[in-house]
């Protein structure tokens, strides 16, 4: 119980993260067509480089689902993680996709967005559909149930595949980004809470008081000179016809 309430804590955590993917689910196919292909027919290894890549190929950090299950940390990962991650990757592909999705969520606090829910939601309603049209025909016995069970099961399964061959180039291409694989990132735009508006109020000069600005050479200083008609001032040259001054007498 305590466990289930700590998984339920994590996934509500996620909704409230403030990272995105650098692309969508809907979006890897035309962003890394190549990887999505390889992806699609190499789920089980594509699955084992992007774990190993996620731990910064640092295998001694392994954990068995990334420590997302019940069962994370008792398998005796330490002494061949090599062994036990292809042992996850290809008895529990679906769980090593979501755990390095999980792991790489909670590194770089990106968010699960609403449409890649509804994709993720309608792949697990299908294989839900498939296996009760499947119970349905084993019961019933009809045929055309039957072929129906089996349309719906080769559906799910196609679409399992291309969600998770999606999800798997989302996550070299995030990984991508953290490596420094696109160049310079290009200058973002700063959040909402940091950009001045005109009606915010100045706020008092605290701490040192601002520095006049430098005078530049050949100008003087503001007031060196006195203003017009106040120089030279009354009394400093003497009266006109008392110069030269008269001899003194022999």
């Amino acid at each position: 119980m305590a466990s289930s309430q700590s998984y339920m804590d994590k996934v509500q955590l996620r909704q409230n993260y403030r990272n995105l993917w650098h692309t969508d689910l809907m979006s890897t196919i035309m962003d890394d067509t190549p990887y999505c292909c390889f992806s699609f027919f190499c789920g089980p290894f594509v699955s084992y480089l992007l774990r190993k890549r996620a731990l910064y190929n640092d295998m001694s950090r392994y954990i068995c689902c990334a420590g997302y299950m019940p069962c994370s940390g008792r398998c005796g990962e330490s002494n061949c993680p090599e062994l036990c991650l292809c042992t996850e990757v290809f008895l529990c592909f679906g769980t090593s996709v979501a755990s390095t999705r999980f792991l790489l969520q909670d590194e770089f606090n990106i968010q699960t967005t609403q449409c890649d829910n509804c994709i993720i939601g309608f792949m697990f309603c299908l294989q839900q559909l498939a296996c009760i049209f499947s119970i349905i025909a084993m019961l019933v016995g009809s045929e055309e149930i039957s072929e129906a069970s089996q349309l719906l099961n080769t559906l799910s399964d196609m679409v399992y595949c291309t969600v998770c061959a999606c999800m798997q180039t989302q996550h070299k291409i995030e990984m991508d980004k953290r490596d420094g694989k696109f160049g310079d990132r290009p200058m973002a735009v700063p959040p909402m809470q940091e950009m001045s508006r005109f009606d915010q109020a100045v706020p008092p000069a605290v701490g040192y008081p601002p520095q006049q600005p430098q005078q530049q050479y050949g100008y003087p200083p503001p007031g060196a000179y006195p203003p017009p008609g106040t120089y030279p001032p009354p009394g400093a040259y003497p009266p006109p016809g008392s110069y030269p001054p008269p001899s003194y007498p022999k």
